[in-house]
């Protein structure tokens, strides 16, 4: 078929659709929202306005409830607007009322909270798929975001709205988000959609091989591809032949042959009306992705400079000849060449003109689609699955896009068949594998692992007996279109990252001796930062240690008005000090807090969050607390009065533990270690221990969950299918230091895939946005090969700086609420000096601790001591208002600051044991690990 044809073929379905669709307008009003009756201290929902006070709604959908809404007219936190608008809440005993584990409303069920102890004791932090998450919305703003701040350190303004939805998300929140819109819940009330289901069926697998065969039988002359009866290359097909084969099998004889006929027939193909002429965009995208994808030069391919001219043919103006619109590439003329040419010159280094991105987000229509044709502004917008696919893949790729990527993904999500599959257009019924060929690549890209798996499965029963695939369910005859889509989705990989190039191993760095308490190395790190104009460290090692953060020297306090210490916090701040060395009597006051059993407000000690020696053991905490002892010479085996190193060798999973058990996430993993963060903390410790042969099984999984093809980590564990720019820093540290070159070739992976994620300002994206910790992160990472990276490294450094604040602390991110953080700003410093966290050293020799003082409270109990708080562990009780979030905020979803899942701004390399939620997300819940 060639491209006349299916371009007719698509705009004929355009035929079909109608403008309203019934089906919808049924689908939205099945359920309707609750406004709980309050109790005494909530205000009437009727007294928050647009411009008084705020909502919060909380889905108990999943537990056979709806949404009740609550209204609090002077709220201060986010935690606060909860609490005052009508529900209750509890948190986990280990990390606090910061990290919302329950949440009840006497509306629903008389008050009972959510989950009940049957399904969720709340001891630990909960896993990442099934937690209480938190979305906010300004006001005009129709779309959520997730939080890049716990409840407690959130301040909502008048007109702003809250969700909490039980669930799970990934990383940066693009998952998980709730079915129903800001508008539904703000004063006025609303209906809620019912909430798209995932497809329930097998597993499945398309043979990918036999496809790649199929597609190179189909060659003329085993160069390219003719339409039947004709000898004229369709260079169309000729493309996605090479874009196939890539994927099937990378580089190979077969695809050289087609990339050289492709070089040769590129004036035919992309400038049919003369070399002097604006060039055929889609056609000039199309053999830029081929160069780009198979090593080659997009700006001297077969002559032409593919990438200078879509450059020079942007449309100022339309409608015109060539030009439907303003920022339209000329002679693009469909919305997927649009988006071809968009990324082409990503893929290329080169940043589209900002207009013709405007451009494919004007697309978008409001159910989240985006139209194949390039509609004007008053043109009816209908779109499809595929060209939603490919432009949602595209935009995330651009970045800073988020909320427009999410309304897409929202709407594959809606279209998708119970059968895994997409039709191919508004009112057709019956699944199309180009359809779902391309939702399925971008499925899995943006975290929806198991709905693009579903798709797979779909796709593999769709699979002709020779390999190929035809473009209708129980298609017959195979073509080349629908097959190369399906060998891509089948690989798992897109034109986003499709590459032919395979990283030659190289001999890293020799690692640091490992420091033992028989043998402490001599040398400590470097203090010199890396080139380049950078934050100012010594300021910001004020901020950290100024007696309002640093509560009596000793710790960092959880957010709200707990006495409880954040100790995945605190050890951040130390070695955010030993990164920078300006502060050693601080450092030192620190680290005899922790090791000499210092007890916090209530009464607890480092070991109460590591739970080391218990059925509960965390392997990233006791990992974190690890490291710390080593970098500052003190013995890990007997830090605290425990021993972390045996704590770790018995924390190692021997297998995947069965449902509802979620200990181990696979053989290999830590218990309890639920994110890579946590993972990579515990390598560090067990190699600087000398431990490494009890860390082969960890090391193995930790290797095992990179991404091949782009060189990624996910942020969770088990994985869920997200990259995550922190997470991946975090375990090329880890490896890095692994002694000889095993994993030589994954390291440098990584950080060539850490390198292409960053933004024109020198940051890197995290859930938070344009994130502080993720650019520290990045410094850290990519100074394992500081020399290759010596770029991006200043830009990022100088970034770091933008986001600096007069009082020496960090923003979060470059967007959303200003003002010093704390977890951010222990990244921040500590991360800026570009220090692995492999390497890191820090001499306490002729340091002296810093007396308490007087004034402080809580009192520190140490062992012996006949004063301070006489409780044990604090139980977490469900009673008493928000506090106003402590002086360190938290980033990310759940609650305050804790763990830190990764969400929020993907938070400070090492804060809680949760640390990356839902990816990034609750990242900035707690604390732990990261």
């Amino acid at each position: 078929m060639g491209t006349a044809q299916q371009q007719d073929r698509r705009t004929a379905g355009k035929r079909l659709l109608s403008l309203f669709s019934a089906a919808a307008v049924t689908f939205a009003a099945t359920v309707a929202f609750v406004t709980g009756a309050p109790p005494a201290a909530a205000d009437p929902i009727e007294q928050c306005t647009p411009t008084v006070g705020a909502i919060v709604a909380v889905d108990f959908g999943p537990f056979g409830g709806g949404v009740v809404r609550g209204c609090d007219t002077t709220p201060t936190t986010g935690y606060e607007l909860l609490r005052d608008g009508g529900f209750t809440t509890e948190g986990t005993q280990h990390d606090g009322d910061g990290f919302i584990c329950r949440i009840g409303n006497s509306a629903f069920n008389s008050g009972t909270q959510y989950p009940t102890p049957a399904t969720e004791k709340c001891v630990l932090t909960p896993q990442a798929t099934a937690y209480w998450s938190y979305w906010i919305a300004s006001p005009g703003q129709e779309d959520w975001s997730y939080s890049p701040l716990g409840a407690m350190s959130r301040q909502p303004k008048a007109g702003d709205v809250d969700a909490w939805v039980f669930g799970g998300t990934d990383i940066g929140g693009s998952t998980g988000r709730p079915t129903f819109t800001p508008d539904d819940v703000r004063a006025g009330g609303g209906v809620k959609p019912t909430p798209p289901e995932e497809p329930d069926v097998p597993d499945g697998e398309i043979d990918v091989r036999a496809a790649g065969r199929w597609v190179t039988e189909q060659l003329h002359d085993g160069t390219h591809v003719v339409d039947e009866g004709s000898e004229t290359p369709n260079y169309f097909l000729t493309t996605e032949a090479a874009y196939a084969l890539a994927a099937a099998g990378g580089r190979s004889p077969a695809l050289v042959k087609v990339v050289a006929r492709l070089a040769a027939g590129a004036g035919e193909y992309a400038y049919a009306a003369g070399p002097k002429e604006a060039p055929d965009a889609t056609a000039a995208a199309r053999l830029a992705l081929v160069a780009s994808i198979t090593e080659g030069d997009p700006r001297d391919f077969g002559g032409h400079d593919l990438l200078g001219d879509l450059v020079a043919n942007v449309c100022q103006e339309g409608p015109g000849p060539g030009c439907s619109a303003k920022g339209d590439f000329k002679n693009a003329s469909y919305g997927d060449g649009q988006a071809l040419a968009v990324l082409a010159l990503l893929r290329g280094g080169i940043v589209p003109p900002a207009e013709t991105v405007t451009r494919l987000t004007r697309l978008v229509c409001q159910n989240g689609s985006v139209s194949y044709i390039l509609i004007g502004p008053d043109e009816n917008c209908d779109g499809d699955p595929a060209t939603t696919a490919l432009v949602a893949l595209v935009l995330d790729e651009v970045g800073g896009h988020d909320a427009v990527v999410a309304k897409t993904l929202a709407y594959l999500k809606k279209a998708q068949q119970k059968n895994g599959s997409f039709v191919p257009y508004t009112g057709a019924t019956e699944g199309s594998v180009l359809a779902t060929a391309h939702a399925a690549q971008a499925l899995r890209a943006l975290g929806e692992v198991r709905r693009a798996d579903a798709a797979i499965w779909w796709l593999s029963q769709e699979q002709l007996d020779d390999g190929g695939f035809g473009f209708d369910e129980g298609a017959t005859d195979g073509f080349l279109y629908p097959t190369a889509s399906a060998v891509l989705a089948g690989a798992g990989t897109s034109l986003v990252t499709l590459t032919t190039k395979v990283t030659e191993p190289t001999q890293p760095p020799s690692p640091s001796p490992t420091p033992t308490p028989t043998a402490p190395p001599t040398t400590a790190p470097p203090t010199k930062p890396p080139a380049g104009d950078g934050p100012d460290l010594k300021k910001g090692v004020a901020y950290l240690t100024r007696p309002a953060n640093l509560l009596q020297g000793r710790y960092y306090g959880a957010a709200g008005t707990t006495t409880r210490a954040d100790f995945g916090l605190t050890i951040d701040g130390a070695f955010a000090l030993a990164a920078t060395g300006h502060d050693n009597d601080a450092l030192r006051t620190i680290v005899d807090f922790l090791d000499r059993g210092g007890k916090d407000g209530e009464a607890r000690t480092v070991h109460d969050w590591t739970n080391v020696g218990t059925d509960h053991a965390l392997g990233g905490s006791m990992g974190k607390a690890a490291v710390l002892a080593q970098v500052v010479e003190r013995d890990p085996r007997d830090f605290g009065g425990k021993d972390l190193i045996a704590g770790l060798a018995d924390a190692v999973c021997a297998e995947k533990s069965p449902q509802p058990d979620r200990s181990c996430a696979d053989k290999g993993a830590y218990a309890y270690a639920m994110s890579v963060f946590g993972q990579s903390l515990g390598v560090i410790a067990q190699v600087r221990a000398g431990e490494e042969k009890a860390a082969e099984a960890p090391v193995a999984y930790l290797a095992g969950l990179q991404d091949t093809s782009s060189g990624a980590w996910p942020s969770l564990v088990p994985p869920t299918g997200d990259a995550d720019v922190d997470s991946t820093a975090m375990a090329a540290m880890a490896l890095d230091l692994v002694p000889g070159d095993a994993h030589a070739a994954a390291v440098d992976k990584a950080l060539a895939w850490i390198a292409s994620k960053q933004l024109k300002d020198g940051g890197f994206p995290g859930a938070a946005g344009n994130s502080v910790n993720s650019a520290a992160l990045a410094v850290q990472g990519l100074s394992l090969d500081a020399e290759k990276y010596a770029k991006q490294i200043a830009k990022a450094r100088k970034f770091l700086a933008s986001q600096q604040n007069a009082d020496g602390g960090f923003n979060v991110a470059k967007e959303g609420q200003r003002g010093s953080d704390l977890r951010a700003s222990t990244q921040a410093v500590g991360g800026a000096t570009g220090i692995s966290f492999g390497t890191l050293t820090r001499s306490l020799d002729g340091t002296t601790p810093n007396p308490v003082p007087s004034s402080s409270a809580p009192v520190i109990v140490t062992p012996g001591d006949g004063t301070g708080s006489t409780g044990g562990p604090a139980i977490v009780n469900t009673g008493g208002s928000g506090g106003s979030g402590g002086s360190g905020g938290s980033l990310a979803s759940t609650g305050s600051q804790g763990l830190g899942l990764a969400a929020a701004a993907a938070v400070l390399v090492l804060t809680g044991w949760c640390t990356v939620v839902a990816a990034r997300n609750r990242r900035a819940a707690l604390g732990g690990e990261r």
